[in-house]
């Protein structure tokens, strides 16, 4: 996967909420003969503007943005998510509780990522500013007034340790992309390996990343800092995976990969929803459809997964979508 455009192109292509490629298959369907079985819920409508990460498609390869778009409030009743308005694009949340529009949480130009804080309290992002993308932090239910957190030229994918001791995030230099943290207490910052798409696993001195093989795949891995232990979770020779996220209860990793499907004289690249367990076993592909599903993240309760998705949208605009946990 290409990194360098992964972090310079996100804005540019996120603003558009409709896929930007000619389609060669339906979307208009809410779910196929695989996913019998999983109850799909869609949770936005077109007025809410959803942001739809690009994915490049050439014969049968794939890549895709991988940032982390959509989050669930600490209390588990509201879903923030990423819009394209008026050219700027923008943090809104959504109540889960009861059908109507969004309410727009930051009064940015460029966002590109983020994710709640443990205690909810605050929304931590990441924004593009010219040719940099720095780190902010910004109440969830209160006020514009930011906090930058960070001066890297590229800075991205932000989210805290458990304990909010930490706040870590993805820098891109000229040697490739690595993982680092900001303490919030003494205002130390820490590189700790290549990768990116961090995710801390609680309780451990850990995190979850996504790094690039010398073949150019991306994998899984859970880098334990403490230990200096540095494990592959997930790889495969013929498929990228990215976008790791830790289930509540700590035993499933849900994360984002590529499949083909097979048409009639073509083949067809595109990205899916997949799980396994914290130590890699139990590999489960959950999602078929010709749409792309990407940014997942859990309920509170685990019970549930949200992700944006074309499917059920013949025009292929993006919508935040619910489904059912069956393991």
């Amino acid at each position: 996967m290409n990194i360098r455009i992964y972090v310079v192109s996100f804005i540019v292509m996120l603003c558009a909420p409709v896929i930007l490629f000619a389609q060669q298959v339906d979307y208009s369907v809410v779910s196929v003969q695989e996913e019998s079985g999983t109850e799909f819920t869609k949770i936005t409508t077109v007025g809410d503007y959803v942001c739809m990460p690009i994915v490049n498609r050439s014969g049968s390869s794939i890549n895709w943005l991988s940032n982390r778009i959509l989050d669930i409030s600490y209390e588990g009743t509201h879903i923030a998510y990423l819009s394209c308005r008026n050219n700027t694009v923008n943090i809104f949340i959504k109540d889960l509780s009861r059908q109507g529009g969004s309410v727009q949480r930051t009064n940015r130009t460029a966002i590109g990522d983020f994710s709640y804080s443990p205690d909810g309290k605050y929304i931590c992002f990441s924004e593009q500013r010219g040719n940099e993308n720095q780190i902010f932090q910004t109440s969830s239910d209160n006020g514009y007034v930011c906090r930058q957190m960070t001066s890297g030229n590229q800075d991205f994918s932000p989210i805290y340790s458990s304990d909010m001791k930490l706040l870590l995030f993805a820098r891109q230099e000229r040697m490739g992309v690595s993982i680092w943290s900001y303490n919030v207490g003494n205002n130390f910052l820490s590189s700790y390996s290549s990768g990116m798409n961090p995710c801390p696993v609680p309780g451990e001195q850990a995190f979850l990343c996504v790094r690039t093989n010398a073949s150019g795949k991306s994998e899984i891995w859970k880098i334990d800092y403490e230990k200096g232990i540095e494990t592959c979770i997930i790889a495969d020779p013929d498929k990228n995976f990215t976008s790791p996220v830790l289930s509540p209860d700590g035993r499933w990793i849900l994360f984002v990969g590529e499949s083909l499907l097979h048409g009639n004289g073509f083949v067809y690249p595109n990205t899916d929803l997949f799980v396994c367990r914290i130590d890699g076993t139990g590999f489960a592909q959950l999602t078929y459809h010709a749409a792309d599903d990407l940014s997942p993240v859990w309920s509170k309760d685990g019970r549930f997964i949200y992700f944006i998705s074309q499917r059920g949208s013949s025009d292929g605009t993006a919508n935040i979508w619910k489904m059912n946990f069956n393991y």
